[in-house]
Formats: structure tokens, C-alpha cells, sequence
């Protein structure tokens, strides 16, 4: 049994989580009257800025409504700012709070606030290394205690009724997978007594069904992982009654189901392949064809990966929110040794299209940017024309599948889409396109990209209720969408532009588009709204999902004030970039009486306050 390490009066003040350390009662605002509205609208009210461009300078937000402050995790200086939000249009900064007391060289990868305590999600020096969880006096800002957890906690969170702290550790690989720590859940119990026991939901239980989870469309792919290994908790959401909890494992596609009070991973849920070649969920698969193109794209489908994912309740059941961002695994990227050929010093697993089936074959690319694991499964790849002749791939040649307008462009995983036979080792095919076994050629059915480009709800066990298809990419490329805090720009001048360049038109559209990443949801009255930030593009889309059928569309506001400047040069000016956290703040907690959004923009290093405003 692992216990927390105590500082000076922890036990007093651990009793006190499951109750509100308040202020009084004539500091806190007016309790407004609870309305629902008919629709709502976000407006800008503050912002403070770090003036840091491009280092995560302002990531992951929480507010402590009884001290009026918020927390923002800084990881430049890996650690927490603190900022006075008492005059909630203007935040100031406090000061930064460091952990160097809980482990030497170790950063914040993110923390949750509750009832004026301040848990805080510590990486070690080493990644790979097991990390800290630790607990904050949210007044005094007084270390309380902390605990080792498992490697790089990427998040964690408060159960609702308080009585437990989950912790979702990613355990990455270091780059040359020489060491690869297994992912994990750290589930800590919270006691009067002033003692929390740590217990570790893990995976390998799950070691032995590695073939029937990958047929079932889990990805488990990093070389001699275990399941244990190659599972990456990034992300958790707690059911209203805090029994159960789910985990968003993102490279692999998947979410996986806690008991928390057993600390049992129950299932690892797939979650399925979005249908690029369906009407309603075309994508804009070029960023150098220099227009604005969203069709359908038979043959190609999205990975959902969501980063971020939230739950409510509807009718009596729980749904999980989903923020589909995507993401690749990439490691040994800059080792030169890695491209020249080492298979041992890296895995990256993106690859362009119309390099994957250039009829040359794949040696053109060696040296630059070839996996060396994608060589070693034969010499070339080849479309199958069954399913890409919409787009003028024969037997033995790509066609026009290759060209910048049509799919080229577009970065897939070669992972995953060629043919296999039973025991799931590549088919091979000649130059005539044939199958033949003294071939050397791949042959792809089936190409997966990054992401969903959109956000999803799904059941408690994971499937597929509702998704926005192809909506975010039609709206930013429509001419009812305007960016800029006077709502002035026209979004589709700018569409799939990259946050941290200037004049990008479709810079990001061969990637993940949009780039939906953080979620999070707000009660007002008896309707749910989701907040869903766009990393690339920038902003936020607001939808009403009451309903968790049928939610609509409602608001986008994006506070870049200029997509032309260089932003590293002109931060001063271009207003918000790449939002990543966000926390919502209900009326009665607000120090303006108003329901708040509060985002954390990495790019821009900006942490800003968006009102609620509600109509009727």
C-alpha cells in the first residue's frame, strides 16, 4: 500500500475536501436566478497574456471560485501561474508554482481544482520515470502531501462526490522504445483520516488478448509493446454517481471503462473508423491545391483519437463526449540514424499518400523520411483499384489518387489498411498489381488518417451515438462564419489555416484539419452545451446537447485577431492561437455573476475569459 507523503497539517486539512472552503457569504456575487436559454453566444472578456510564443506557455485552466483565482498550467516554466481573477475582465499574475519540493527537474502536465484544494499532475524528470501527484492548499498555496504515481500523469481528476483522485498515466516510450513503461490508471482514495491509499488500475490482465483487440479495431502497434505497454491513457471522464470512469487511449483508438472502487479496468473499447467516402463526411484531403475542397473521400477513413472527453447525463443514461483531435506516434523523428535505416532507434508511423504508392517505390524516400519498419515490409505499396478507380488507381499504378488534388497529399498511417492473410502478415503483390507471393509490394484497401474532424457522442460502452460529420470543416469554410472578437474576418478566407504561421490558407488540411482537441460541457438551466476547441484553426464551437441524438449547432467564436502577420513576430496583436484546456465556470460561481469560459491557449501563451452570454 503506497500512502501520501505528509507534510505539517495535511490530515487537518484533507478532512475538509468533500466540503465547500468557501468564502463568505458577502464576498461571493448574487446568486442569479436559474433560467435556461434558448440559445447562447460567447463574447470576449478578458484575457491575460505571458507574451511566450510557441512554448505551452498557457495550457490547462482551472478556476477556485473561492479565492477568485485561476490556475494555468505554464509548461516553459513547468509550472502552475497563478492569477488573480477578482476583476475577472482583467487577470493578473500572482506568481508561478513550482514542484522542484516534490521531485528535482520534474514539470506540471496538469491539475483539477475542488472545494480550495489544488491537485497537481507532476512528470519526472525522466518521462519514463514514475511521476507525482501532489495536493495544494488553494489559500496559501501550501504543499499538502503528494504521492508517486505511474509514468507521465497526463491528467487527472476529481470524482464528483470527492472521495477519490483519478490519474491517467500516459507511460510513453522513450524514443528508441528502449524503455517503455506500461500506461495506467492511479485511483487515490481520499479519507477522513487524513490518509489516501493509492491503487493502480493497469492493463495486463489484458496482455493475453492482444489479437482479439486489434481484430476488434483496438490499435496495439508500438513494437514488442505488450497491451500494457503500448496503452496511452491520455484523458478521464467520471459518471455523475463516481463508480464509473472512462479513459481516452488515443493512439489506439479506443476508450477504456473503470470500476474505481476495485480500481479494475473492466473493458478496452474500440471505437471504429470514421467513413471518409459517406456524403455528409467529406474532408478537405490537400493543402496544396490552393481552394477550398470538401468531398467525399472513398476508400479513406478518419481515426477518431479523441484527446479530451467529458460525460453528462441524459434520461437516465451517461454519455461520453468525445473531442476527436488524432494523433500519431512519432518517436526518433530527429535521430538521422533512425532514417538512414536503424529500425531500433524509433517508430514514426506517418506517412504521405503519394509517397506510400509512388511507383518508384519506397528506397526514393530512404534516408529522408522512410521508416525504416515500413521498409522493411517490402519495397513499394500499390492502391487497390476495386476501391481508389473513383480517383484513377489500375492495377499497378496510383493514378491520380497520387496528385495534390485528389489524395497525394493526405498523411496516413502505413500501419494499418494493406491487405493481410489469416495470421495477419502482409499479402504481397507484384508490379502487374497481382497477387503473387514472390512479390514485394503492399497492397492498401483501406488508408487511415489522423483524427475525425469533428467531435462525438457515444453510450457508456462506447458506441457511436452521435457525430458533427463533416460540419466543423463546412461552417469554417461557409460564408456565415466570421473570426475576430468583432466577428469582422471571414473564416473561409482563412480556412484550415495552422496556428503558428501567418497567411496559411489549407495549411492543415493534408493533417487533421481543425484539429478539435479540448472539450468541455456546461449545465445552464436543464440544457448541456459542449465548448469544443479547434487547436489549428483556432476558436471555440458551441453546440446545445441536450439531446444527445440530435445536438445543434449554436456558436463559433475565434478571438485570432489576424491571420496574415507572422504571429512570432506580431503576438502583441494576432490575439488567441491553439487552444487547448478548457473549464467552465457556472453563474453561481462566477465573480461576475455570469456563466464563463475559461481557455488556455498553448500558442499564444494567452489564458482568456469568454462570457456565456444566454438568450431567451
Amino acid at each position: 500500500m503506497n500512502r501520501w507523503i505528509m507534510t505539517a497539517g495535511f490530515a487537518a486539512v484533507l478532512t475538509g475536501l468533500t466540503a465547500c472552503n468557501a468564502d463568505s457569504e458577502d464576498d461571493q456575487a448574487a446568486t442569479p436566478a436559474i433560467t435556461t436559454p434558448e440559445s447562447v453566444s460567447l463574447s470576449l472578456l478578458g484575457r491575460y497574456e505571458s507574451d511566450e510564443f510557441g512554448v505551452s506557455a498557457a495550457e490547462i485552466p482551472a478556476f477556485d471560485p473561492a479565492n477568485r483565482q485561476i490556475f494555468v498550467v505554464n509548461a516553459r516554466k513547468g509550472a502552475v501561474d497563478v492569477l488573480n481573477a477578482a476583476d475577472i475582465a482583467n487577470p493578473v499574475l500572482l506568481q508561478s508554482l513550482t514542484v522542484e519540493s516534490v521531485a528535482p527537474g520534474a514539470i506540471v502536465n496538469s491539475i483539477a481544482y475542488r472545494d480550495g484544494y489544488l491537485a497537481v499532475a507532476i512528470e519526472a524528470e525522466t518521462k519514463t520515470d514514475p511521476g507525482f501527484v501532489a495536493l495544494f492548499d488553494a489559500t496559501t498555496l501550501q504543499l499538502l502531501g503528494s504521492v508517486q504515481v505511474g509514468a507521465q500523469p497526463d491528467m487527472l481528476t476529481f470524482t464528483p462526490d470527492g472521495k477519490y483522485l483519478l490519474v491517467a498515466n500516459e507511460g510513453e516510450p522513450n524514443d528508441d522504445y528502449s524503455v517503455d513503461p506500461v500506461g495506467s490508471i492511479s485511483v487515490i482514495t481520499l479519507d477522513d483520516q487524513g490518509l489516501a491509499q493509492v491503487s493502480t488500475a493497469g492493463f495486463t490482465a489484458f496482455d493475453s488478448q492482444a489479437n482479439a483487440l486489434r481484430n476488434a479495431g483496438v490499435r496495439i502497434y508500438g513494437p514488442n509493446a505488450s497491451v500494457a505497454q503500448d496503452l496511452e491513457p491520455e484523458y478521464i471522464t467520471v459518471a455523475d454517481d463516481s463508480q464509473i470512469a472512462w479513459i481516452a487511449l488515443q493512439e489506439n483508438n479506443a476508450l477504456a471503462k473503470l470500476d474505481i472502487a476495485t480500481a479494475t479496468i473492466t473493458d478496452v473499447l474500440p471505437l471504429g473508423f470514421k467513413d471518409y467516402g459517406l456524403a455528409t463526411n467529406g474532408i478537405d484531403a490537400s493543402d496544396n491545391d490552393g481552394v477550398v475542397s470538401i468531398s467525399p473521400r472513398p476508400g479513406v477513413s478518419g481515426m477518431y483519437q479523441p484527446d479530451s472527453i467529458a460525460s453528462y447525463s441524459a434520461s437516465g443514461r451517461t454519455y461520453i463526449v468525445t473531442a476527436n483531435e488524432g494523433d500519431a506516434r512519432a518517436w526518433g523523428e530527429d535521430d538521422q540514424t533512425y532514417w538512414d535505416g536503424d529500425a531500433s532507434k524509433g517508430f514514426v508511423e506517418e506517412f504521405r499518400v503519394k509517397h506510400l504508392v509512388n511507383v518508384g517505390g519506397f528506397d526514393r524516400r530512404a534516408g529522408d523520411d522512410l521508416p525504416p519498419q515500413l521498409r522493411a515490409l517490402g519495397t513499394g505499396a500499390l492502391l487497390d483499384p476495386s476501391v481508389f478507380g473513383y480517383c484513377g488507381a489500375t492495377a499497378g499504378d496510383p493514378g491520380d489518387c497520387r496528385s495534390d488534388a485528389e489524395l497525394g497529399r493526405l498523411n496516413i498511417t502505413w500501419v494499418d489498411g494493406y491487405r493481410r492473410d489469416i495470421n495477419g502478415d502482409p499479402l504481397m503483390f507484384d508490379a502487374t498489381g497481382t497477387q503473387n507471393d514472390a512479390g514485394t509490394l503492399l497492397m492498401y484497401n483501406r488508408l487511415y488518417s489522423y483524427g475525425a474532424r469533428s467531435f462525438s457522442i457515444r453510450d457508456e460502452d462506447g458506441v457511436l451515438i452521435w457525430d458533427s460529420a463533416d460540419q466543423f470543416e463546412q461552417y469554417l469554410a461557409g460564408e456565415d462564419c466570421r473570426a475576430a472578437n468583432d466577428r469582422s474576418i471571414p473564416c473561409k478566407d482563412y480556412f484550415n489555416t495552422g496556428h503558428d504561421e501567418g497567411d496559411a490558407l489549407d495549411s492543415r488540411s493534408d493533417a487533421k484539419g481543425p484539429e478539435p482537441e479540448g472539450v468541455v460541457l456546461g449545465r445552464l438551466g436543464t440544457k448541456t452545451f459542449a465548448f469544443i476547441g479547434l487547436e489549428r484553426m483556432g476558436g471555440i464551437m458551441v453546440y446545445d446537447i441536450t439531446d444527445p441524438v440530435a445536438p445543434n449547432f449554436v456558436d463559433y467564436y475565434n478571438t485570432r485577431e489576424d491571420f496574415i502577420l507572422d504571429p512570432e513576430t506580431n503576438l502583441a496583436v494576432v490575439g488567441d492561437l491553439g487552444p487547448e484546456g478548457l473549464t467552465f465556470i457556472s453563474a453561481d460561481q462566477s465573480p461576475n455573476g455570469e456563466a464563463l469560459l475559461v481557455v488556455g491557449h498553448e500558442v499564444s501563451g494567452t489564458t482568456t475569459v469568454y462570457q456565456i452570454n444566454q438568450s431567451n
